[in-house]
């Protein structure tokens, strides 16, 4: 305590510098005294002075209290005392030396607390504009642009007449700088954001940058029109519209700009589609593959296309015309009508289609489908425009089994030649990453787009980005948490599809831990699945529809949802219990142990799960976090990256794969994700009674039960491992029209698209 008190007064001689010592300190005053006094100094609380300043010709005596005695009242005569030395003035100072020293982040503590203490202090508006100036140009120096440029607009807006032209000169010198170096890395988006923030700014027209960016944009706009007039005459739209969008979006105010677009977009209207998977195998009816569905419909058509759900199932159109199921469910009657049969459907006829029909129940066929051959028992032509087939007993959705790709030798043409009105370019010339689809024949409507060019694009948030460029028209797939920051937009549209997809592990190898049930169960306790789609997919954000599921089956979006007809909501998904987890795994270990015992091998070890995943973001972003929960139970994964388009593995390559499934009609996808030749490949007996006792069923009502028993089973068997449902998004530029709303698939009504610039 003497020491403590001895460094706080002194009869002689100076106190300590302080420095750091002054943020730790308590807040005083040094009082010096005079030789004629006794001299020395003292450290005293803060003294209560008017306004903190020190009177010009004071009087009388001053009251203090010394640091470390505030129990004693001191006073001295105003005359012994030679000077005071204010608080607040050795922070100001120590604020100042080190700005002068080029120590900002010294400074900066000092200077808040004359921000916090004394804001009205005369001459703190200053310090603290040399403070940011003297730090904007130390960062300016090191290279950190943005954080220069946001020093120097904070020093602007707190003291705007503080050296103004030279502030204003270095704002310049700055964006400049930042302008440069984002048009050279092509980020024209963030490069236009700045400029049109810096023209809002600072309208007068002081910072010379602006000026000069702004000519530069619009000159790089007048190349690309250039460009693109040049290619329009020459009838290479493609490349015209894209340098006429290119042009516009440098520069939206470019004069004669969107009159170009739309007189290439009335020429040659053409769609250009972000798509996060290329499309390998082009098949409309594919349910495990997004990309294939989704281009198959350009190419091909089905005799029964899904347009939408209804009370009782689906709602399918008969592309060649219309189709009537008789009160009873006995007999199903479909008419060809002239203005469907466009060319080459024009060749069809009711033998035809019969004699297809015919295959699809004949064992011996090729395109045997067993549940078709289940219900049909005979087809009568009532003309070359009619037939009437004649089921066996009621179904109650006949025409979903009858979702044919419409092949060219159904047609006259080769076998497996395209019908659609689009055809897949393959010559050389097409640009990598991209597939062209171009129109044959004539448009069905004036506006219909004549090329569609699907872009591949990394992950969802690429395509919003060239969304908001201008650069594509459509993206196909949109991240739930994209799609949900994307809907603020004015420029773009997201829409959801009306049929959420189901999201599975379904089991592609022989591998002996996965055969059994119990390991399967383990892996489903192992894997935090509401985690996974709350945290890393959705992002945390509300997304009605999606939702961790019991099943393979989708469970609908809202309440009482007719999609949800197979899924019984009473099963509740199992939750995440990785101790019962590790429980089962080691039970399953024991007991495959003890079967190797009996016949006298060697147990099966457990090598590491081959996990393969499709070639788009939120698969790759599902299966990371999977493999990390499922090493935390001493489960070890490999990750296998499927190729673009690909959503199953060569066999012997993975013993998983993760699988975004369309099961959009249960009462025959129920086969085609269960059944022995679908995506599980279950042998399953109790699935295999399941399915047929489903495909039995007359009525809406045993349809239902069937299916809630086939749930019941697939969630105790778990011949697949359900993850979730997610309702899927899509989104596209307000310049396209004719898209259509609860659409099922994006080009379901592309004949009517429609660009309008």
């Amino acid at each position: 305590p003497c020491d403590a008190q001895w460094n706080n007064y002194a009869q002689s001689g100076e106190p300590d510098e302080e420095g750091i010592a002054l943020l730790q300190a308590t807040p005083h005053d040094i009082v010096r005294f005079t030789p004629e006094a006794g001299g020395g100094w003292a450290k005293v609380l803060l003294l209560d002075l008017p306004g903190r300043q020190i009177p010009s010709a004071p009087r009388g005596e001053l009251a203090m209290q010394v640091l470390g005695l505030e129990g004693q009242a001191f006073a001295a005569k105003w005359s012994d005392i030679a000077s005071i030395d204010l608080w607040e003035e050795r922070i100001e100072r120590e604020t100042a030396e080190r700005i002068k020293a080029g120590d900002f982040t010294g400074a900066y503590p000092y200077l808040a607390i004359l921000i916090r203490d004394v804001p009205n202090r005369p001459g703190l508006k200053t310090l603290r504009s040399e403070y940011l100036l003297g730090n904007a140009a130390k960062r300016f120096r090191d290279g950190e642009l943005e954080p220069t440029l946001a020093m120097l607009e904070e020093l602007r807006r707190f003291n705007p007449d503080y050296r103004t032209a030279a502030v204003l000169g270095v704002i310049s010198r700055v964006t400049d700088a930042i302008m440069t170096r984002m048009v050279e890395n092509r980020q024209f988006d963030d490069a236009q954001k700045l400029l049109a923030r810096l023209i809002a700014d600072y309208p007068s027209g002081d910072v010379d940058s602006i000026q000069k960016w702004d000519r530069q944009f619009l000159a790089m706009a007048e190349a690309k029109q250039e460009e693109a007039v040049a290619a329009k005459e020459l009838e290479d739209f493609r490349t015209a519209r894209r340098a006429a969008l290119e042009s516009l979006y440098l520069y939206p105010e470019i004069p004669g700009g969107a009159a170009l677009v739309r007189e290439i977009d009335a020429i040659y209207p053409l769609v250009r589609v972000g798509v996060l998977q290329s499309a390998g195998d082009l098949d409309p009816t594919r349910i495990d593959n997004w990309a294939s569905r989704r281009a198959g419909r350009l190419v091909y058509r089905t005799l029964f296309e899904m347009r939408g759900t209804g009370p009782e199932g689906g709602e399918y159109d008969f592309v060649l015309g219309d189709a009537e199921q008789s009160p009873d469910r006995l007999t199903l009657d479909l008419t060809f009508l002239p203005q469907k049969m466009r060319p080459p459907f024009d060749n069809l006829d009711s033998q035809t289609i019969a004699d297809w029909f015919a295959l699809r129940a004949s064992p011996r066929s090729d395109h045997y489908v067993a549940p078709w051959a289940a219900i049909l028992d005979s087809t009568t032509l009532r003309g070359p425009r009619q037939i009437s087939c004649l089921l066996r007993r009621p179904h109650v959705l006949p025409v979903s089994l009858l979702q044919i790709p419409i092949h060219g030798e159904m047609v006259g043409l080769s076998p497996g030649e395209p019908t659609g009105v689009y055809r897949l370019v393959t010559e050389d010339a097409v640009t990598p990453g991209e597939q062209r689809f171009k129109l044959v024949g004539d448009p069905v409507t004036v506006s219909q787009p004549r090329e569609i060019v699907e872009i591949k694009i990394a992950t969802s948030a690429n395509g919003v980005s060239g969304l908001l460029r201008g650069e594509l028209d459509i993206v196909d797939h949109l991240f739930p948490a994209d799609a949900a920051r994307l809907r603020r937009s004015r420029n773009v549209v997201v829409a959801d599809f009306p049929l959420p997809t189901v999201h599975m592990l379904v089991p592609c190898s022989d591998h002996p831990f996965l055969a059994e049930p119990a390991f399967r169960r383990a892996l489903v306790y192992g894997t935090n699945r509401e985690d996974i789609l709350q945290g890393e997919l959705l992002e945390n954000q509300p997304f009605p529809g999606c939702r961790v599921i019991s099943g393979p089956f989708p469970a609908g979006v809202v309440s009482n949802d007719p999609l949800a007809y197979a899924y019984d909501e009473t099963i509740v998904p199992r939750s995440y219990q990785p101790q019962v987890a590790s429980l089962l795994i080691v039970l399953t270990q024991k007991q495959m142990e003890a079967a190797a015992t009996r016949k006298k091998e060697t147990p099966p070890k457990l090598t590491p799960i081959r996990l393969a995943v499709p070639d788009d973001d939120l698969s790759q972003i599902a299966c990371q976090a999977i493999k990390s929960q499922w090493e935390l139970i001493q489960v070890p994964v490999e990750i296998v990256s499927l190729p673009s388009g690909v959503t199953r593995p060569e066999p012997g390559t993975a013993d998983l794969v993760y699988t975004t499934a369309a099961v959009w009609e249960p009462t025959i996808d129920a086969r085609r994700v269960l059944g022995p030749d679908g995506l599980a490949k279950s042998q399953n007996q109790m699935i295999g009674l399941g399915l047929r006792q489903l495909e039995s069923a007359n009525t809406w009502k045993e349809v239902r039960e069937k299916l809630f028993e086939l749930h019941f089973i697939a969630n105790q068997e778990l011949p697949i491992i359900p993850l979730w449902q997610v309702v899927d998004s899509f989104a596209y530029r307000r310049d396209l029209s004719g898209i259509g709303s609860d659409i099922v698939s994006l080009y379901q009504n592309v004949e009517r698209w429609r660009l309008n610039q």
